[in-house]
């Protein structure tokens, strides 16, 4: 069976942090595998709309950030193909199909999206389009006959539920559409990493983002401000690792390199937390070293984004010509359903015989 792999992000703004350890180092990762047979990258505008539905100027803006994030970032558009939903119309009817094999109360049920209404403050006033959210995604993953779905450990209910919905399908109309399967990073911080505050996971919403567009000074500004331990005032205070964001986000971007770079007292992460927990060291040490990796980490992301933004058509191209492509496979999949569904009257002559049999009998 032919490997596939569909990822993708909602374009209400700029990528940040936990996109890039979250997802994207995760998609160079297999761009460079070449172990799949096709790589699809959505920008899922129409899926952002259902709670931008009154901003529609703020998803159509972010597109091309989106993209441009993308690219900077090393996603390379000769083994990834990218496109944007809303292009797809054959999303929406693959939708409309797939709405009748999910319950209200079921969709109700998925954690996910319980947290995202309650995040959003829809608990009383839900938006239809937001509910169908997974079956939304549904379509997006069986259009493209995906079997391997990258995606963050509190995305594995949508995943879970697009697994039910392709069983129901193919229960009832025989075996059509595939099955997929999840991708989550190994490292558990990386599926999830923690906003600045050090409260919630890296959210646009929530205001805790390092932007992966961000300057060196407004990166410099997030990181100094971070959140650490309260109780550690003093640098001769013993400090607390655990639940301390510096820390949290070493044990995701610091390598022993950087310690002979930056911080050539100590050999590796442990060592530095060791000190800390015994006192004597300072937050401002800590938050200098973060700093001086991240910047490492987004400079050359930084550049690459400025050069694609004077190369503008050069990122609108890719898009066109990724969307015309992907668009082609969706609509090869809807005709396998609707065949499925015995929803093809005109593709064949199979209904006017059906339709002669039955009122030449009379």
């Amino acid at each position: 069976m032919a490997k596939i792999i569909l990822t993708g992000d909602r374009p209400t703004g700029h990528l940040h942090l936990g996109h890039y350890v979250g997802s994207i180092k995760n998609r160079l990762t297999l761009q460079e595998k070449n172990d799949y047979d096709k790589l699809y990258i959505m920008i899922a505008d129409a899926q952002a709309l259902t709670d931008n539905f009154d901003n529609p100027s703020k998803v159509r803006n972010n597109v091309i950030e989106v993209a441009l994030d993308y690219l900077a970032c090393g996603i390379n558009p000769q083994k990834v193909t990218m496109f944007i939903q809303s292009e797809i119309s054959e999303l929406t009817e693959l939708t409309f199909y797939y709405m009748n094999l999910v319950t209200l109360s079921r969709l109700q049920r998925n954690p996910t999206v319980k947290n995202e209404l309650k995040l959003r403050g829809f608990e009383k006033s839900i938006p239809s389009g937001f509910l169908n959210y997974p079956i939304s995604q549904t379509a997006d993953i069986t259009a493209f006959e995906a079997t391997c779905i990258p995606v963050g450990i509190d995305q594995l209910p949508m995943i879970e539920q697009a697994r039910e919905i392709v069983h129901s399908f193919n229960s009832i109309y025989g075996e059509t559409l595939k099955m997929p399967e999840a991708l989550i990073p190994e490292n558990k911080l990386e599926q999830r990493l923690p906003g600045t505050d050090g409260k919630n996971k890296m959210s646009k919403s929530l205001g805790n983002c390092i932007y992966l567009s961000d300057d060196e000074e407004t990166i410099k500004k997030k990181v100094m401000s971070m959140y650490t331990d309260p109780n550690h005032i003093k640098v001769e205070d013993p400090g607390k690792v655990e639940g301390n964001v510096v820390f949290m986000y070493l044990d995701v971007f610091a390598k022993d390199e950087d310690f002979e770079k930056y911080l050539p007292n100590y050999k590796n992460l442990d060592e530095l937390k060791k000190h800390y927990q015994q006192g004597g060291l300072g937050d401002m040490v800590i938050k200098k070293f973060l700093n001086n990796i991240l910047q490492d980490i987004l400079r050359p992301i930084r550049t690459r984004r400025k050069e694609l933004e004077n190369n503008i058509e050069y990122v609108y191209d890719i898009l066109q010509k990724g969307t015309i492509e992907a668009k082609k496979h969706a609509n090869n999949t809807l005709q396998k359903v609707k065949e499925a569904m015995k929803l093809n009257y005109f593709e064949t002559d199979e209904f006017l015989k059906e339709l002669i049999d039955k009122y030449q009998e009379k």
